[in-house]
């Protein structure tokens, strides 16, 4: 049942103090003025509010946008308006890109970035932000770099970490953890209201404590790189920021959805996305998506439709507008502290446990978690991407190969190896490629079939096809080659398991024998072979 709308107006304004410190702390993750983070998450909501459906996604700046910008826009070696420039056409691009994708109805694509390589980014992402907090936590300043210099920096100075900073970071962070255990309370809100009144009330720089500094809404000064070399560029460093982006939204979107019974299109959810980016880069913001975080968190206030991230929006505007002067006294400390609260879900070990669990894709999930701490988070990105999708391509060359054999006297056929009271039928010998044939595996798979067929002595070969609903031009081949070599050597082979476009396109291409000796089911291959093998027919080459 819908909650009434005034009540999302108040979960949006809860919302809104969760997004605001953070956005402000992903801005400085970015090296960009913190007016550009809160006017992407304004822009960025009201548009996806607009044309995106889900009721529970909170688009703003995320952190793993922040960091890959932070890493595109250091690969570009930009300072001053150049830089800023630079960043905003970097997001206009990633929502052009979301709006083409969507043209073309490639909403798919985003499972090319696996469940894994996600999960493997989340972690290694959750530590390197966490880590980069630290010396805001600390008071101290340290040499960027990765995790390791930022932790021997921190290590060097250790003798001037700065003891307010780090007693009211800590202070922050376990009311912020405490708070957690009790979702109706908006504790992200009450920490940030504390913060704005510590520090109208106490003069924090006198103290040493570090502030937040100037988030007006202002333009910044921007140099605009116009050149066709240099957007040929961006556009290709513009491409990973939208995969993570759509990735990570999708996934949060879709995860939220599957819980409720919502129903969302991922080629929509493209579309507002890219809007949404549009929108940013027309008021000079950051990149935005659906962070997981952010998603629960409005889940778990209880919001009942897209007017709670609206509201949070507007409620952001407001701020932005008339409290900006507050809000940049906001201590240090205290936005490290809410920033590392809303990353610590993502240091659970147990997701990537599980993989090692069930011995499924934990190599892949640990090389996206040293790829983004060791390489960084853009590089360690693109390696995880390029891992999983290597691992693809390598078990689609290589599909185990199963012998099946006989349960009792039954129409059940199967892996011998798994189920070793089944058994073999008297010079008939049944195997099945686990995988569909295609160009990349087809001369391997069968070649290795032809290899063990001739050893088994059989008289007649089954090949059991039920994994391949179509073979392409290079798979037919490789078949006919497959059967006229085992004939030349006295053996028949029967396709079973044949899909009726598997029969259709062998038939065009000749194969007419094959394709009418086919069979629907193992079991009546098997009791076809079981009859030739009785009285087998003499070789005759050529005959598919």
């Amino acid at each position: 049942m819908r909650k009434p709308v005034w009540r999302d107006g108040l979960t949006g304004l809860a919302m809104a103090g969760l997004i605001l410190p953070e956005s402000v702390a992903y801005a400085e993750i970015a090296g960009l003025a913190p007016g550009r983070a809160l006017a992407a998450a304004i822009a960025g909501g009201l548009a996806y509010g607009l044309v995106g459906r889900s009721r529970f996604a909170v688009v703003s700046p995320t952190s793993s946008a922040a960091a890959i910008l932070a890493a595109t826009l250091a690969s570009l070696s930009a300072t001053g308006p150049a830089r800023e420039g630079l960043a905003t056409v970097l997001v206009g691009m990633t929502g052009l890109i979301f709006l083409l994708l969507s043209l073309l109805r490639l909403g798919s694509l985003a499972s090319f970035v696996s469940r894994p390589v996600l999960r493997g980014f989340a972690f290694g992402l959750a530590i390197t932000i966490i880590v980069r907090q630290l010396p805001a936590m600390t008071g101290v300043s340290v040499p960027p770099g990765t995790i390791f210099v930022v932790l021997a920096g921190l290590a060097a100075r250790v003798t001037q970490w700065h003891l307010p900073s780090c007693l009211l970071g800590m202070a922050t962070l376990a009311v912020l953890l405490a708070l957690r255990r009790m979702p109706q309370i908006p504790g992200a809100l009450i920490v940030l209201a504390l913060a704005i009144g510590l520090g109208a009330a106490v003069d924090l720089p006198a103290h040493g404590i570090a502030i937040a500094g100037p988030v007006g809404l202002g333009w910044p000064d921007s140099a605009w790189p116009f050149s066709t070399t240099r957007l040929s560029r961006l556009a290709q460093l513009a491409a990973p920021i939208a995969l993570i982006l759509f990735a990570e939204s999708w996934g949060t979107m879709r995860t939220l959805a599957l819980r409720h019974g919502d129903t969302l299109s991922a080629n929509r959810e493209l579309a507002a996305i890219g809007t949404a980016n549009l929108a940013s880069a027309l008021v000079q913001g950051m990149p935005v998506g659906a962070g997981f975080s952010a998603g629960s968190a409005n889940e778990a206030a209880g919001a009942s439709s897209r007017w709670a991230a609206t509201a949070a929006s507007l409620a952001l505007l407001a701020m932005a507008l008339f409290a900006s002067g507050w809000i940049a006294r906001i201590p240090q400390p205290m936005l490290a502290a809410i920033v590392i609260a809303a990353l610590t879900h993502a240091l659970s070990p147990k997701p990537l446990l599980h993989l090692f669990r069930i011995r499924r894709d934990h190599a892949i999930a640990l090389a996206a978690v040293l790829g983004v701490l060791t390489l960084g988070v853009l590089n360690g990105m693109l390696l995880a991407v390029a891992l999983s999708v290597l691992h693809m391509l390598y078990e689609l060359a290589n599909p185990s190969i199963s012998e099946l054999g006989q349960l009792g006297d039954g129409h059940e056929f199967v892996d011998l190896k798994r189920h070793p009271q089944a058994h073999r039928l008297p010079g008939v010998v049944i195997f099945r490629p686990n995988g569909q044939l295609v160009f990349a595996n087809a001369e391997t798979a069968l070649a290795t079939i032809a290899r063990r067929a001739r050893a088994s002595g059989a008289r007649v070969v089954v090949l059991s096809l039920e994994e391949s609903n179509d073979l392409d031009s290079t798979a037919i081949e490789v078949v006919a080659e497959f059967t006229q070599g085992l004939e030349k050597a006295g053996k028949q082979v029967i396709l079973a398991r044949a899909h009726d476009r598997v029969r259709d396109v062998l038939a065009v291409a000749g194969c007419q024998v094959l394709a009418e000796g086919s069979t629907f089911s193992v079991a009546q291959a098997a009791q076809r072979a079981a009859q030739v093998s009785q009285h087998p027919p003499s070789p005759s080459p050529g005959r598919a």
